[in-house]
């Protein structure tokens, strides 16, 4: 699993994630694939050009996984549980025999930590092609670019899914980073590509007017998009009109113009969960493709209702929290280990380490010859009034923790935020104080000599890899399970590779959509090299545990009953 604390990695991810906001918004590549295949240049009546078409199966599967390529095991469990020709499951005592699909829908987020080339190859490629080793019978292979597919402007992404017809074996009939499938029966998937939290741009529009046209009425859509912005926008309690659930809200009523979207699909949270409106509509959050675990607890809601603008309030929907998974009571016993930080992220250590470092360095008091605090408080503080540069980087040091607080309330962040700065500075003068006494009094070396510089720095780094990191631990530990913020950061943290999970879509000759989450409690650790036909590697951890549905399948027919 990728170490997101890890000091280089926190560099090269922030200036992934500042590169793609400056430059990123502005560089749409999107723009350049429509050049590709202009949709002025599509004839209305000949959908070939445009719509990738399964229709003609008498059955259909499909095979759903989102968030996938940060760690092997997690990865690598997904891709040779959903590659085996068949799966039993249970439920209450009722035996579903699944099918692999003929299609396998990569939901957003491809790979982690950034989008490059090799990342692609060893991280995405590379666990599909082990799991489907030998087998000529792969299924079509199709992606819908996320965030972390977007880092580098969609460069890899276009190289690997749109400008390839294979991929490590696997067919990828995408033109562009957004499209259409028409499925058997009456059903239709719409794929969305809103690039950073930006927009639908205009030949995107255009395209799905298209589409639109080719769809009859009476059809069912399954509409797939990287983020599921409707959680987001409910649990902000937000309208703004430019979010990406205004996107949803554009292609449902002006481009679809009221055809029935009867399922929405997203990934981006690395958790299972599922909300059900009165009319059966379907808003599934599926990331378990393959990265870290994010918590099911410390969201401020379970139903949502709809935001909708004033003038359309009236029609909002409630949609009923039906499931999540894991259970909020295992999410809430997992966050706990962010009390072991300082052991789970140790190199993270040397970011606190040097910060203490270089914060009692610029003050530099002489604090070692006396026990009384106050003495001690009252040195450094005259030390600070004397010289600028300790101020600026105290304020500095102050700054950088209150921003890194993660709200979009101000008073959270003046509160928690300041706390936060606050307890930092303080463990750096006690740490300090207590190096320096120790090496002064205690030891009885002179101030400012070698021997007390070299002793009392040692000491200062020590305490504060550990102290600093058990800092953090402690902030993200209170801050998702009293005020329910900083889930990302705290369970990233953590690295969970288990609790892994992808969706496997099915439409029988009856035309019925049946929706079977499929999970995995436990991936093998251990894996030993299969010397026979079939994947690669096989599970040698007796701890793995086997696929199983989280719930009962869902499922959906045509509201319209003439539709099949």
């Amino acid at each position: 699993m990728v170490g997101w604390y890890d000091p280089p990695q926190l560099l090269r991810t922030a200036g992934q994630v500042v590169t793609s906001t400056i430059f990123g918004r502005h560089a749409d590549y999107r723009l350049i694939e429509a050049l590709y295949d202009d949709p002025d240049d599509l004839p209305d009546d000949d959908p070939t050009h445009f719509i990738i078409d399964y229709s003609q199966h008498k059955e259909f599967w499909l095979d759903y996984v989102a968030d996938l390529g940060e760690g092997w095991n997690s990865t690598y469990a997904v891709a040779y549980h959903s590659s085996r020709p068949k799966l039993d499951l249970n439920w209450e005592k009722n035996l579903y025999v699944t099918v692999r699909g003929h299609v396998i829908l990569f939901g957003g987020d491809e790979v982690y930590p950034t989008a490059s080339r090799s990342a692609y190859k060893e991280r995405t490629f590379h666990p599909y092609e082990c799991a489907y080793n030998g087998d000529k019978a792969r299924p079509d292979m199709f992606a819908i670019p996320g965030n972390h597919d977007w880092y580098d402007s969609l460069v890899a992404f276009t190289r690997y899914f749109i400008d390839k017809d294979e991929i490590a074996g696997f067919q990828t009939p995408q033109l562009r980073s957004y499209f259409a499938m028409k499925l058997p029966h009456g059903w239709w998937l719409l794929a969305l590509d809103t690039q950073l939290t930006s927009y639908i741009d205009g030949p995107q529009v255009k395209y799905f007017q298209l589409v639109a046209k080719q769809i009859p009425d009476g059809d069912s859509i399954i509409l797939c998009n990287a983020e599921p912005t409707w959680f987001y926008e409910a649990q902000y309690q937000r309208y703004d009109p430019n979010v990406n659930d205004r996107n949803l809200d554009f292609v449902e009523k002006e481009i679809l113009k009221g055809k029935s979207v009867q399922v929405f699909l997203a990934g981006d949270l690395h958790h299972y969960r599922r909300h059900e409106a009165q009319d059966g509509t379907q808003k599934i959050i599926a990331g378990g493709g393959g990265a870290f675990l994010h918590p099911t607890h410390g969201w401020k809601m379970n139903d949502l209702v709809e935001t909708l603008p004033p003038t359309q309030a009236d029609a909002a929907r409630t949609f009923h929290h039906k499931a999540s998974w894991p259970n909020p009571t295992v999410s809430r016993l997992l966050s706990l280990r962010n009390g072991l930080f300082p052991l789970v992220n140790w190199k993270f250590g040397i970011v606190p380490a040097s910060l203490y470092l270089l914060t009692a360095w610029s003050v530099m008091a002489k604090v070692g010859d006396t026990s009384d605090v106050t003495e001690a408080a009252s040195r450094v503080l005259e030390k600070l009034l004397l010289t600028p540069f300790p101020i600026f980087w105290t304020a500095v040091l102050f700054l950088g923790f209150f921003l890194f607080t993660d709200t979009y309330v101000k008073w959270y962040r003046w509160t928690a935020g300041t706390m936060h700065a606050v307890s930092h500075i303080a463990a750096t003068f006690f740490i300090g104080w207590g190096a320096s006494y120790f090496a002064m009094t205690t030891l009885g070396l002179r101030y400012q000599t070698p021997e007390q510089l070299l002793l009392t720095g040692s000491l200062i780094v020590l305490g504060g890899w550990i102290v600093g990191s058990l800092l953090l631990g402690i902030y993200l530990l209170l801050s998702l399970n009293v005020f329910g913020r900083h889930m990302n950061e705290a369970f990233s943290s953590l690295r969970i590779e288990d609790w892994k999970h992808f969706l496997r879509l099915h439409i029988d000759e009856g035309g019925r959509l049946t929706i079977f989450p499929i999970g995995i409690q436990r991936v093998p650790q251990v894996w030993k090299e299969n010397t026979q036909d079939g994947p690669r590697f096989e599970s040698d951890d007796p701890r793995a545990t086997q696929p199983e549905l989280i719930e009962a399948p869902i499922i959906l027919r045509h509201r319209n009953k003439h539709a099949c």
